[in-house]
């Protein structure tokens, strides 16, 4: 069973920030990789169809799949990169409150993709997330 990672998304606003800075990052040869400290004990369950969620100011709208859980670097310069899908999937908005790293998220509590919610793909994001605050969608 897949298991999903979520994260906060700093320095970038909005979705559409994080695909402008992915592009230029990929312009100038770089993989869509995300560096953490801390390896993932369960990065098989990750790399079996996962997804990291991704946090824009307190709401999960986007999630990219992942494709790889790396350990890299030894002593103190050990890190984990984990590699990510170049897609970016939109997702029903989902609040979330601040927290540090990353964390461990089931299937069962992850967001819905908004392609598989009838008539959501079309909606503005805002609209769709005051809905789905007010409880109506």
């Amino acid at each position: 069973m897949a298991l999903h990672l979520i994260k906060l998304c700093v320095g970038a606003d909005t979705p559409d920030d994080l695909r402008a800075w992915r592009a230029k990052r990929a312009s100038q040869g770089h993989r869509p990789i995300v560096h953490t400290r801390q390896t993932p004990k369960r990065a098989a369950e990750l790399t079996d169809g996962g997804s990291l969620f991704w946090v824009f100011k307190g709401v999960v709208l986007v999630r990219q799949p992942i494709l790889a859980v790396e350990t890299v670097g030894e002593g103190v310069a050990r890190r984990c990169e984990i590699l990510l899908a170049d897609e970016m999937i939109r997702t029903a908005p989902q609040p979330r409150r601040a927290f540090q790293g990353w964390r461990y998220l089931p299937p069962e509590d992850a967001p819905a993709d908004l392609d598989a919610i009838a008539d959501a793909a079309d909606a503005p994001p805002e609209l769709v997330r005051k809905l789905r605050e007010i409880g109506a969608w």
